[in-house]
């Protein structure tokens, strides 16, 4: 019996997504909880699972059609019974089924996986260490890649010392490393038996950058390329035109001296306490954020048109430049996490978006944002605000440059930090003051301790 899949709402009030590619063809066979299709939504990538089992008959629409929400875009036949299919609703996963066997093999290939990667149908298992659930619209792994990859794996590990070293790696990270243009086998795996987990895939991605910064690209034989304004470049075109005229902007910048944190991050990735954690000058921006938030709380505010929310918690998003686009993901509470956790919580948030990984729960709720954009050598610059908050900081590059201490010209790290704020909200005493406490944690880490 032939059933056809609709699109799906993937919890976010989807309306309408584009097919971006079919991971199947007529004639395929496929399984429970297989990834039939990946689609473009206006914030994000998702994997789409199959909910039952069968063949492929037909598909629907070709890649690049933008389909509306509960329009059939597949048809299987069932091998089995008759499955009903639903829409999901507030706190379903999708393609959730009550199979046993099923089950049973997710939880395997979930326990396998670094925390966050759920997989779809079956949510985080009761003992799984996660800093938060996964929300309706999660991107699927698939159980079937990860057990059989798993077999791969401990296959590879019974190979003889003639044999050459087995490359373990989960089928995620092997696209990610294929994504990032990075070649796998050149990786040393840090996780358990040598496997390869996604932070190493990163790691190698920014080391292999540098160099691939001086290459040069031909150019292209066709004298002008049109391209779609569609799924995350129309909403944050939308966004940005959205904040730009609707917030009064205002700027402000110092430069600082930040010898000292320099000094404190070397210390701190040189601590045991940190071992195996991503320590950067970012970590002590954030924390200083923080910090200055709780001296000049109406910066982490919200503006409506009858009242000024003020935020007595700081979801800190992190502007983060992906292949797909600008995405804000945010730190949930980040008042309330140790250094050590807010360095895991920003390491996640970047690992996470560079998978392309990242869910719309993740991106929701923020109330005040940074943007690094020292990461790309840039001195200052002036942001435009993330829509629905009134602060965004700006950390521009940290060069070393001629700096007068005491009436003598010595070498010092400097770097520029700048903020954006709407002025409806945000008066120039308390924008200035923000600024000032920011650049004050920049120069004595210490007040950290405060």
């Amino acid at each position: 019996m032939a059933q056809e899949f609709p699109l799906p709402d993937v919890g976010e009030g989807l309306t309408e997504a584009e097919i971006v590619s079919w991971k199947v063809k007529p004639g395929d066979t496929v399984t429970v909880n297989q990834v039939l299709v990946e689609i473009e939504t206006a914030k994000s990538l998702v994997e789409l699972p199959s909910p039952f089992a069968g063949t492929v008959t037909e598909l629907l629409f070709e890649e690049g059609a933008t389909v509306e929400v509960g329009a059939p875009i597949i048809r299987v036949a069932s091998s089995g019974g008759t499955i009903e299919l639903q829409a999901p609703s507030e706190g379903d996963v999708v393609g959730e089924v009550a199979d046993p066997k099923a089950s049973a093999a997710a939880e395997e290939a979930e326990e396998a996986e670094k925390p966050g990667a759920v997989l779809v149908g079956y949510g985080s298992k009761g003992g799984h260490t996660t800093t938060r659930r996964r929300r309706p619209g999660a991107v699927a792994t698939t159980v079937e890649g990860a057990t059989a990859d798993g077999a791969r794996a401990s296959a590879g590990r019974r190979t003889t010392s003639a044999s050459p070293m087995p490359i373990i790696a989960k089928p995620p990270i092997r696209k990610l490393a294929k994504d990032l243009d990075v070649d796998i086998s050149t990786i040393t795996g840090t996780g358990l038996g040598g496997e390869i987990v996604r932070e190493d895939v990163v790691r190698q991605a920014g080391q292999a950058s540098v160099f691939r910064n001086f290459e040069t690209p031909a150019w292209p034989q066709e004298r002008e390329e049109r391209i779609p304004v569609k799924g995350v470049r129309k909403a944050i075109a939308s966004a940005m035109v959205s904040s730009a005229f609707s917030a009064p902007h205002v700027s402000v910048f110092t430069d600082v001296n930040a010898t000292r944190t320099m000094e404190f991050v070397k210390r701190l990735k040189e601590s045991t306490d940190f071992a195996g954690v991503r320590v950067s000058p970012l970590l002590v921006m954030a924390k200083a954020v923080i910090w200055a938030v709780r001296r000049n709380p109406t910066v982490n505010s919200t503006w409506t048109d009858k009242e000024i929310i003020v935020h007595h918690y700081v979801n800190l998003g992190i502007a983060a430049a992906t292949p797909r686009g600008l995405i804000v993901p945010n730190v949930k509470d980040a008042q309330n996490l140790s250094l050590r956790e807010l360095a895991q919580g920003l390491e996640q948030l970047t690992i996470t978006a560079r998978d392309g990984k990242t869910t719309p729960a993740d991106m929701a709720n923020g109330t005040i944002t940074i943007t690094n954009l020292g990461s790309f050598g840039m001195d200052t610059g002036t942001p435009i605000l993330n829509p629905g908050e009134v602060g965004i900081v700006a950390l521009g590059a940290i060069k070393q440059k001629p700096w007068v201490i005491d009436g003598e010209v010595r070498p010092a790290w400097v770097t520029t930090v700048s903020a954006a704020f709407d002025h409806r909200v945000v008066d120039g005493d308390v924008a200035s003051r923000f600024t000032a406490d920011l650049a004050s944690v920049i120069e004595e880490p210490a007040l950290l301790l405060d």
